[in-house]
């Protein structure tokens, strides 16, 4: 114990003997000067083998073929090379090109179009409308006397009747009844019909006010035992 006291009671070192550092690296010697102008690296062997430049193979094969080997000559191909060696087979279904031109038979040549093909073929005629205006939708055409609609669409076509005790609409002005012009308001009807008074906030409001009822409350033994101050607080006299 005596000796970790003796540690603690030395004085800590003065950082500050140097009041010239450039650094923060370095705290009990000063940095070595720098002698020449260029910092000097020494290349590892690694380095050097990476800067040399790469040989490039400059001799040119004058002669395209080369000599097989004999052994290349007497080779015998299994039946898995001759088998990858066949071409491959188009699809089943596969039928090759069509022709750009294609052959037209006798009967195409000589087919007279008929009078529906050639209404058909006619481009459509689009009506010039105002600017702004939409265009106008084209009429349905008449339907003809044979056509019939289903008995469903039929029956939703039917509109619907009003209700039996429906009274039509009420007329703007209708006569006040007598008894309705001499009825008298009652003390309840005339307080309803007043406005709903607006207060601000907290208006004639005091928070000093206590109430009768917190005045003659009792309290309970919980609420006794909560109010009691915690016994680690409270001084042994």
């Amino acid at each position: 114990m005596a000796k970790r006291i003796q540690q603690l009671a030395q004085p800590k070192p003065n950082r500050l003997r140097y009041p010239d550092r450039r650094s923060v690296y370095w705290l009990d010697k000063l940095p070595p000067e720098k002698t020449g102008s260029i910092t000097k690296i020494e290349l590892t062997p690694r380095w050097s083998e990476l800067s040399r430049t790469k040989k490039i193979n400059t001799q040119v094969t004058l002669n395209p073929e080369w000599k097989v080997s004999e052994w290349a000559l007497k080779a015998v191909p299994s039946q898995r090379l001759l088998h990858l060696a066949l071409p491959r087979l188009p699809a089943a279904d596969w039928q090759p090109e069509r022709p750009l031109l294609t052959h037209l038979s006798r009967a195409t040549q000589t087919a007279v179009a008929t009078a529906r093909i050639c209404r058909l073929a006619e481009p459509k005629k689009k009506k010039p409308h105002e600017h702004g205006s939409a265009p106008k939708t084209k009429p349905a055409p008449p339907s003809s006397g044979s056509s019939r609609a289903p008995a469903h669409t039929e029956l939703l076509a039917i509109p619907k009747h009003n209700h039996p005790k429906f009274e039509g609409e009420r007329e703007v002005c209708w006569p006040v009844s007598r008894s309705a012009q001499r009825v008298v308001a009652s003390a309840r009807v005339q307080e309803l019909s007043n406005p709903k008074e607006r207060k601000a906030l907290y208006e004639g409001f005091n928070p000093y006010i206590i109430t009768r009822a917190a005045r003659s409350a009792c309290p309970s033994a919980r609420i006794r035992h909560l109010s009691l101050p915690l016994p680690r607080k409270c001084s042994s006299q």
